[in-house]
């Protein structure tokens, strides 16, 4: 058995080892075809069924809501930043983007390409060390829809809870906390996710949409640019991330394994407490970044006293077998993302871990 790193990349991200050891067993033969799932044709019946399989567990899990359609699309998180206003803000509307970061910012700056933009709420002030107060927003007419970012994977913020916005459609980027605990698919006119940081492999977007928002797209948008294109042909109109989606199946079976979100949710609760514990015990030998009341179970940020002795720390963490703790680049510090596939025993050993370099270092 080969030892496992201590993986906390932002994404491509951990996945869960069982995953991965089933995706081997069956990687040369599927399903007794002869063939891996990699080489068979997208239009045959023994893909078809598992892309089928992968939509329905999807919805499956959110409780089978009404009225929505999963669509398995490419380009990340990224191409949906454009996709969504060139479908969604017709002329004479405004969409509306709360700031909170990193990625809404890059949300927000491709649909200004598009359309009219509003800020309806904004943390910017705070360099996006806390959320804005999202419960009563006020809207231009018009509105075609709000957008905004469920979990900051940069700065380590992460909502609670999701403001009510009447009839204009609520649209959420989760990439990177989706299916890290219940929530009420209802609230939304969509969702959409990259799927690299906690449903499976880098390479292919979940997006998930009230049937009504997405089966009727712009004719002047190209045609893959258009939702309605894969709504008709559901997510068939080329070849799909084929492996991609298999892996994602896998991966929300085990999930249904945890028991599910309240499961998965549990397990999430239990690692973070540890680590913003180890964090907040440490007597400001290592301090958070994010206020209290709006810090992420999935992307944990934290500081030390100078840039030398974080250097020192992610230095040593890689002799010891940590992956992927270094801060992103444009806010330095240091961060370990615990998704839903890091084990329990991985942050264990990373409190551990930041416990004796305290004692060396303290």
């Amino acid at each position: 058995m080969t030892k496992r790193a201590y993986n906390f990349n932002a994404g491509p991200a951990a996945l869960p080892l069982e995953v991965l050891e089933r995706a081997q067993a069956e990687f040369v033969d599927f399903r007794n075809t002869g063939m891996s799932i990699m080489e068979m044709s997208h239009r045959g019946a023994v893909y078809e069924s598992v892309h089928n399989e992968a939509q329905e567990r999807l919805l499956s899990l959110l409780g089978n809501p009404k009225g929505y359609k999963v669509l398995f699309l490419q380009g990340g998180a990224s191409t949906q930043f454009a996709m969504l206003p060139m479908n969604l803000l017709g002329a004479g509307q405004t969409a509306s983007y709360v700031m909170t970061g990193s990625w809404a910012k890059k949300a927000l700056s491709e649909a200004k390409l598009i359309g009219e933009t509003h800020v309806a709420a904004s943390s910017e002030a705070e360099k996006f060390m806390k959320l804005p107060d999202v419960s009563n927003l006020s809207l231009p007419e018009r509105t075609a829809y709000v957008h905004l970012t469920s979990n900051e994977t940069i700065e380590g913020t992460q909502f609670k809870s999701f403001p009510d916005t009447g009839s204009v459609p609520l649209i959420a980027d989760m990439s990177s906390d989706i299916f890290c605990k219940p929530f009420d698919l209802n609230q939304f006119g969509m969702i959409y996710a990259g799927a690299q940081k906690n449903l499976g492999p880098s390479g292919i977007t979940v997006v998930i949409a009230r049937e009504e928002l997405v089966s009727e797209s712009p004719k002047t948008i190209p045609t893959m640019l258009r939702y309605s294109t894969h709504v008709d042909n559901n997510s068939l109109y080329n070849t799909p991330p084929s492996f991609s989606v298999y892996m994602v199946n896998e991966v929300l079976k085990w999930i249904e394994e945890q028991g599910g979100l309240a499961g998965i949710e549990q397990k999430n609760t239990k690692k973070a407490e540890l680590l913003y514990n180890t964090i907040d015990g440490s007597g400001d030998f290592y301090r958070g970044c994010v206020e209290q009341e709006d810090r992420s179970l999935m992307n944990v940020t934290f500081r030390l006293a100078s840039e030398e002795l974080e250097k020192k720390f992610i230095k040593a963490s890689e002799e010891e077998g940590f992956v992927g703790l270094k801060g992103h680049r444009s806010v330095g510090g240091l961060r370990a993302s615990i998704y839903n596939a890091a084990p329990y025993e991985s942050v264990k050993a990373l409190t551990d871990f930041m416990s004796h370099f305290q004692k060396t270092n303290g």
